[in-house]
């Protein structure tokens, strides 16, 4: 569900998708791993808004979040991260020399945008957010995102617990490994 319409319900679990422009592998490209785990904090910190769970693969991105009654909005919450994360995608392929990349999301802004300033489109012009209605919902889409980067059109593991860049970690194994993710019984 492409989220154009604004999210109003708090003190609840969604499951948010953030996508790269034309399925690019931005993340990967920019090794933006780590900032990413930064932007983690920044939601709890900043915004009241707490990871459950994620994966990070290549070009997109799902992630658990609890978002409580003093929180802003999830669709403020993830345009305001989407940007920050896009200022650094961009950064970094200057960094590298990316300039290939970056003409292509330079390409992709369309003219009402440019005319307001802007200069490359990053991600899909908007993200999924899905509502966890219980916590069966809530397991659903743990182990989907688990279970993404050994499906057969990633093959990013030989063993979903072996991919590094995902909350498997922390609820098979019970370790959080740096990153700011805290369980769901704990919303719920």
């Amino acid at each position: 569900m492409a989220v154009k319409r604004t999210q109003y319900q708090k003190n609840a679990i969604y499951f948010c998708t953030i996508t790269c422009y034309k399925w690019l592998h931005l993340f990967e490209i920019t090794n933006l791993y780590y900032y990413l785990y930064s932007v983690f904090g920044t939601l709890k910190d900043k915004y009241g808004c707490y990871v459950n769970g994620y994966v990070i693969m290549p070009n997109h991105m799902h992630l658990l979040i609890y978002v409580g009654n003093e929180s802003p909005l999830i669709n403020e919450v993830i345009g305001n991260s989407k940007r920050f994360i896009a200022y650094e995608i961009i950064k970094r392929l200057h960094e590298n020399a990316e300039y290939s990349y970056l003409e292509i999301l330079s390409n992709g802004v369309n003219n009402s945008d440019r005319k307001n300033g802007k200069k490359h489109q990053v991600f899909q012009p908007s993200f999924d957010a899905k509502l966890c209605f219980n916590e069966q919902m809530i397991e659903e889409k743990l182990k989907y995102m688990h279970l993404n980067p050994v499906s057969k059109n990633w093959s990013l593991a030989n063993n979903y617990v072996e991919y590094k860049h995902s909350s498997c970690w922390f609820y098979q194994l019970g370790e959080k490994l740096g990153v700011d993710v805290f369980h769901y019984n704990d919303f719920l």
